[in-house]
């Protein structure tokens, strides 16, 4: 076995989700990631705890949700399971992709708004959520195997502490803060309020890899416009060109230059999807090239990336509400270039740099 899978496996067992003796853990993974399980399984094993290993595969998914279409019913035995696990260890891994990209959107949405009760009961373990590098995604990256075997371990296997001392001083920033202004280009002009809200720094725990700072903005205080102009990749499908008009914090207008039908989906899944439950920063420089897989795009430096949908709980002070959703779907807007940030009027990122770093 790969070396750098057992240091992926410590990571996730000692440092993302601090894996305890008794702990009934639910390892979730595709077949591809045999490997990795097998990594996790030995450490579980020597930590004291209890594993449940459960394969998920896209094909299986996607051959359900064509069959059923619309009508589905929240999973019980699903929700049971989560209800008992302390910890929860899912990896993105298959072959394709795109499998799912022939589920319709209103086929998605109604899956999630029935599921929304078991993603909440997972949300509530400590839970961590990793990529094990396959073929399908490294051509999804335009990638060689190998080159995207490096890239996913590289970005995994580093250093967390002392990437959590760099993003601790854009938290220090934005904890306290009342507005938050983000300028790029000629289309993106958004204000929001993060006031009486929380930010998290994340540094490889529940999301691995890490490398982003996040809060929630205060529900009805966005306000203008915002162009994502870097694509993601939802229910097997490229959305592309996204543009969002939001006034009072609701999305009053939207348009994608490729899969609108894919957008307008995802926005009428319920009335949560239309506001913003997420403003992210991303922060970690490993991360230097675009994949179309929101698990890292999301991380890399000179970006913010904000997502529709729910809220995390976390990020919401007790005066505020917080954003209830089916969907959290976040899109990226590059800030390399004629890019500002600016928190409660000052500047704190210009083309992507940040104000304590020394090139600013």
């Amino acid at each position: 076995m790969d070396a750098r899978i057992r240091e992926h496996a410590e990571v996730i067992v000692d440092h993302s989700t601090d894996i305890e003796e008794g702990d009934n853990v639910v390892v979730y993974l595709p077949s591809e990631a045999e490997d990795l399980g097998v990594a996790l399984h030995e450490l579980i094993g020597d930590r004291g705890a209890n594993p449940l290993y459960l394969n998920y595969s896209d094909r299986a998914d996607r051959a359900f949700l064509r069959a059923r279409e619309d009508d589905f019913d929240t999973p019980s035995h699903h929700l049971a399971m989560y209800e008992e696990a302390d910890v929860v260890i899912l990896a993105r891994a298959g072959p394709n992709p795109s499998e799912k990209s022939d589920v319709s959107p209103e086929t998605n949405a109604a899956y999630r708004r029935a599921y929304q009760p078991v993603q909440k009961e997972r949300l509530s373990t400590r839970w961590c959520l990793t990529q094990y590098p396959t073929g399908g995604y490294a051509q999804l990256a335009g990638m060689s195997t190998e080159g995207y075997e490096n890239f996913v371990w590289d970005a995994v296997n580093k250093d967390w502490d002392e990437q959590r001392e760099f993003q601790a001083q854009m938290v220090e920033i934005l904890d306290g803060a009342d507005e938050v202004h983000i300028v790029s280009g000629d289309e993106t002009d958004l204000t929001m309020s993060v006031a009486g809200n929380s930010t998290l720094n994340d540094y490889g725990e529940k999301n691995l890899p890490g490398g982003e700072v996040f809060t929630a903005p205060v529900k009805d205080s966005v306000e203008g416009d915002v162009y994502f102009d870097m694509p993601l990749y939802r229910y097997g499908r490229e959305i592309e060109g996204v543009r969002l008009t939001f006034e009072n914090g609701q999305v009053v207008s939207h348009s994608a230059e490729r899969n609108e039908d894919l957008l307008t989906g995802i926005l009428d899944t319920d009335e949560g999807a239309r506001y913003l439950g997420e403003l992210g920063i991303g922060m970690n420089r490993s991360i230097d090239q675009f994949t179309y897989n929101m698990l890292f795009d999301e991380k890399m430096g000179d970006t913010v990336h904000m997502a529709v949908g729910s809220a995390y709980g976390e990020t919401v002070g007790d005066e505020n509400e917080t954003n209830e959703s089916a969907e959290h779907v976040d899109m990226i807007v590059d800030m390399s270039e004629e890019s500002v940030i600016e928190v409660d009027g000052d500047v704190v990122q210009r083309n992507g740099t940040f104000v304590f770093e020394d090139d600013f």
